[in-house]
């Protein structure tokens, strides 16, 4: 009886220290191993693993597998999936992990597209193990710096959302279609399970921005918070450790969604963007958060003046309520942390991005005359997104309230 007692406090301490590494949330904070509170604050890894046209300058060819489609046209098939390969290893290097947290950053929020973790072709390639190779490089690139990491399933099976932010087909299916549900629950599963004993990483973001205004929100809503149920208790089978972050309908905004907490380690995070600064923008989370005594977080804000980035930084700061900017990184941008210069001939790759294409003889006629310079132009994307080659926005940096 003896030994049993002491193999059973053994295994309690165990479970106690392990779960001990971890960042998790006590009431109204996320708490750090120590136990004290940890106010998140860091910038989102956007257009990496989830390109969207926006980012690369265009107007109409707006989501990842359109950028795919329009490359595909431009260069062929072959040298499309050599550039998504070196885009990979270029847009988001350990330099440019190192530089956030020499910045002072504690944290990164990552999105990811659900086809990493699937046989659908996808940036070049297929199948689970790259997209854990992918993961498992910048986890190991953020151990070392020790910078956390969330990890946010940006586009998931079917689509969350239905727009290019999910690059998705116009519709939300991943609520009507319960094979996508499936699959969304099995790679969550998946991931929790590989990394279930890593500290490093904050916690999974279920769902970016679900459901959006345009939809039949009365069907659709109620079936949010189930889903996530449902993706939490799958979870839960291989991962006690980890936050779960729980998005509002309407694109991360609407609380009004969810009942009671339904785990203990949960947070709750909306997403505000081109609004006033003031703390009557955000009123409705916090009163949520005083309601059920649960941590909120604001996983996108930014694209915006410096004078409007602080301003809203100070709002959630003065309110206890950690940050993630977007984006990090982006062509020809002063609202983000670092940018990179349009390459040379790059022009006439917009131009035929934002040309409508609908037959092949439309393809055709839009054709750059000199394919040539096309493919220079995409070569030197390729290398002026390079960390070497960027350049820092010094305000906006300051505006964050970051050391430059």
């Amino acid at each position: 009886m003896r030994n049993i007692l002491i193999a059973l406090l053994a295994f309690l301490f165990t479970g106690f220290i392990a779960n001990a590494q971890f960042i998790s949330t006590k009431g109204k904070d996320v708490i750090d191993p120590d136990g004290k509170p940890f106010l998140i604050t860091g910038t989102n890894l956007g257009n990496w693993l989830v390109p969207e046209g926006y980012m690369f300058k265009f107007n109409k060819t707006a989501s990842g597998r359109m950028i795919n489609e329009c490359f595909t046209e431009l260069i062929g098939p072959d040298a499309t999936n050599a550039f998504w390969k070196e885009y990979l290893d270029n847009y988001i290097t350990q330099e440019d992990i190192h530089y956030l947290k020499s910045l002072g950053m504690n944290s990164i929020r990552l999105p990811f597209n659900y086809r990493l973790f699937t046989n659908e072709d996808y940036m070049g390639g297929e199948g689970a193990a790259r997209g854990f190779a992918l993961f498992d490089k910048v986890i190991g690139w953020c151990k070392k710096e020790h910078l956390y990491i969330m990890l946010d399933m940006h586009c998931a099976p079917g689509g969350q959302t239905g727009d290019n932010i999910d690059d998705s087909y116009g519709y939300p299916y991943l609520f009507e279609n319960k094979p996508s549900r499936d699959l969304t629950i099995q790679i969550w599963k998946s991931i929790a399970n590989r990394y279930k004993n890593e500290p490093i990483i904050l916690g999974y973001d279920l769902l970016n921005e679900p459901i959006p205004h345009f939809t039949d929100t009365t069907k659709l809503n109620p079936m949010l918070e189930p889903l996530f149920k449902e993706i939490t208790a799958a979870i839960r089978t291989v991962d006690k450790n980890h936050i779960i972050f729980l998005g509002g309908a309407q694109w991360d905004s609407n609380f009004k969604i969810f009942g009671k907490p339904f785990d203990s380690k949960l947070v709750y995070t909306f997403h505000k963007y081109w609004t006033d600064t003031t703390t009557a923008v955000i009123q409705d989370y916090i009163d949520f958060r005083d309601k059920y005594n649960v941590p909120i977080y604001c996983g996108e804000t930014g694209e915006n003046t410096d004078e409007w980035v602080e301003g809203f930084r100070h709002t959630l700061e003065k309110n206890n309520i950690g940050w993630h900017y977007w984006p990090y990184k982006k062509l020809d941008n002063t609202r983000g942390i670092i940018t990179f210069s349009v390459p040379d001939y790059y022009k006439a790759v917009i131009q035929y991005a934002d040309t409508p294409r609908f037959t092949f003889g439309e393809i055709r006629d839009a054709m750059p005359a000199n394919k040539g310079e096309v493919k220079l132009a995409l070569e030197a994307f390729l290398n002026n997104c390079k960390f070497e080659n960027c350049v820092s926005n010094q305000g906006y940096i300051k505006a964050l309230g970051f050391k430059k």
